[in-house]
């Protein structure tokens, strides 16, 4: 099998993709607005304990508290203690009390963020738990004389009270080096000891890695033939960290700034991100996401086989397997899983079908778990939820349709455009590019006074005029180079001494007494408006900038 991950990093976000056989199987994105909380270890504060529910509520220091569960807050030994019986969440827990949690997975829609005690530090080829007493061995590694060996260097490196899992990567690495690593995470552990120790809850005392170090953690293994980086700065820092030094042969700075087009990911997160997705032979699956369960439906679509109908149903279905588990890994969709897949009657069929699932599934670093055919022929799995879907980063809840739909965020818009105006300023000799884009996206990439289209000129060395039109939908855009001397009033829809009627929508963001009107997405800076917000008034144009104009409020208008 061909792997190769492509790095694609930039000042705004930093996108990870997994490529196996040249297809897209796995996508990481991190933005520089968001904050990931999976794996970093707070310092909390017990808000609530609810024995009905054998659950606590743990302030962390974000919006929503913290749910840990009976299961995760147990401290080490107390089953051996306690003869295997659950305990009360009230004999482990009391309201007001401080406690070290770690995240085990990110908040999802109205839930907030599930954490344990049971902490978890990993590291190149061990993961240390210093709350537990275990020696364990990664289930990919099949080879018993390997897992031996392993179990053996285990034995004699483990610290005492302390468990460690040996990592995938580990295979065939020497005690000296698991030995290093381990004294590393054991410096770590000790560093986040002292801080808890000196800090009042809720705090946080340890953020886990950033995107790159992450995916050099978890995801290069050895199988991975090639690491393509788009940025020099990204590649330098990769080259300063990675080890072994066989690896660094394996990864290439690129000269291509936008991997993702040349790669076509693009066309395949689009895809990612439709219900139907169709199957090379004409077939199709449907992919439906609920609070509950996720249900897949298989369908043969335009294909109709070429011997009999059996036959058709077995080649659909097993090419179906295949892009289920793509699909799931690619969306990252977890929780429990319902496959209908088209009725088969022959008993062999069923199997091959269940072990294509789980071979598919080996590659697959989240625990899945296939659990057969119902009596309905629908066949059950779980797969663990870790992050958010692919759907959830991408896209947002649309307010056209009440939720019912999707659309793709303001925020991904902008992004997107950022990289077609780039694709634009390479091709066209014009030195004006014009933009005609929904006033939501227009702010986003103006930005405050200007600062990220000022930005945004700099980079591609072309003057950029932005126009926010009310009637086109968010996802809606027209991109268009200006030959010729263009006037540096084009796209400005006010004049100085101009009288206009205009809603107060926002107080300025600086200036708390001014409020901030706009007219076709172009911002109007209202003198002492901040008190009128909501309502409509009438200003005069005193100043008009590039980005922006300053109005005064018509006093005879005030009654």
């Amino acid at each position: 099998m061909n792997k190769e991950i492509l790095i694609q990093s930039n000042e705004d976000q930093t996108q990870v993709a997994v490529l196996e056989d040249d297809q897209l199987v796995e996508i990481y994105i991190e933005r520089a607005v968001s904050t990931r909380l999976v794996g970093s270890i707070y310092k909390g504060r017990v808000e609530n304990v609810l024995p009905g529910m054998q659950a606590a509520f743990v302030n962390i220091g974000i919006d929503k508290n913290a749910f840990l569960y009976v299961e995760e807050a147990l401290p080490h030994g107390y089953g051996a203690e306690n003869n295997g019986n659950k305990p009360n969440i009230r004999d482990l827990l009391k309201e007001g009390q401080e406690i070290l949690v770690q995240v085990s997975k990110e908040p999802l829609g109205t839930k907030g963020p599930r954490v344990t005690r049971q902490i978890t530090l990993p590291g190149r080829f061990i993961v240390l738990m210093p709350n537990s007493d275990y020696i364990g061995i990664s289930r990919r590694i099949n080879s018993p004389e390997e897992r031996e060996r392993l179990k053996k260097i285990g034995e004699d490196i483990k610290p005492e009270k302390m468990g460690i899992i040996l990592r995938t990567v580990a295979t065939g690495v020497s005690m000296e080096e698991i030995k290093e690593d381990l004294e590393n995470i054991l410096s770590l552990w000790k560093k986040i000891l002292n801080k808890s120790s000196q800090v009042k809850a809720p705090f946080l005392v340890h953020k886990d890695l950033e995107l790159v170090k992450r995916i050099l953690r978890d995801v290069v293994t050895e199988d991975v033939n090639r690491i393509i980086v788009n940025s020099r700065v990204t590649h330098e820092k990769i080259m300063d960290i990675v080890e072994p030094r066989a690896l660094q042969y394996k990864i290439n700075l690129s000269d291509d700034s936008d991997l993702f087009s040349k790669y076509n990911i693009h066309q395949e997160l689009t895809r990612a991100l439709k219900r139907k997705v169709w199957l090379k032979s004409g077939g199709y699956i449907v992919i439906d996401q609920t609070e509950a369960l996720v249900s897949i439906d298989v369908n043969t679509g335009k294909y109709i086989g070429s011997t009999n109908l059996e036959d058709t149903v077995f080649k659909t279905n097993m090419e179906a397997a295949v892009e289920i588990a793509r699909q799931l890994r690619l969306r990252n969709i977890g929780g429990i899983i319902i496959v209908d897949f088209i009725d088969m009657d022959t008993p062999e069929h069923k199997e091959e079908i269940i072990a294509k699932l789980e071979e598919q599934f080996q590659r697959d670093k989240v625990k899945t778990h296939i659990l057969g055919l119902t009596s309905l022929g629908l066949l059950e799995m779980t797969r663990k939820k870790m992050r958010h879907t692919l759907s959830t980063v991408l896209e947002k809840t649309c307010p056209c349709c009440e939720g019912k739909g999707t659309i793709l965020s303001e925020t991904t818009l902008a992004f997107r455009i950022k990289e077609e105006l780039q694709e634009t300023a390479q091709r066209t000799m014009a030195e004006t590019i014009l933009l005609k884009v929904n006033p939501k996206v227009a702010a986003l990439l103006v930005g405050p006074g200007g600062m990220l289209l000022k930005q945004l000129e700099s980079n591609l060395k072309k003057e950029i005029i932005i126009q926010g039109k009310e009637k086109l939908a968010i996802d809606e855009y027209t991109l268009e180079p200006l030959h010729g001397n263009v006037d540096p009033r084009y796209g400005i829809p006010v004049e100085e001494e101009q009288l206009i009627r205009i809603t107060v929508t926002e107080p300025h963001g600086q200036r708390s007494q001014d409020g901030i009107g706009r007219i076709a997405g172009f911002v109007i800076e209202i003198e002492d408006g901040a008190s009128l917000v909501g309502k409509e008034i009438l200003v005069e144009i005193t100043k008009v900038f590039r980005t922006y104009a300053k109005a005064v409020i018509v006093k005879d208008y005030l009654e």
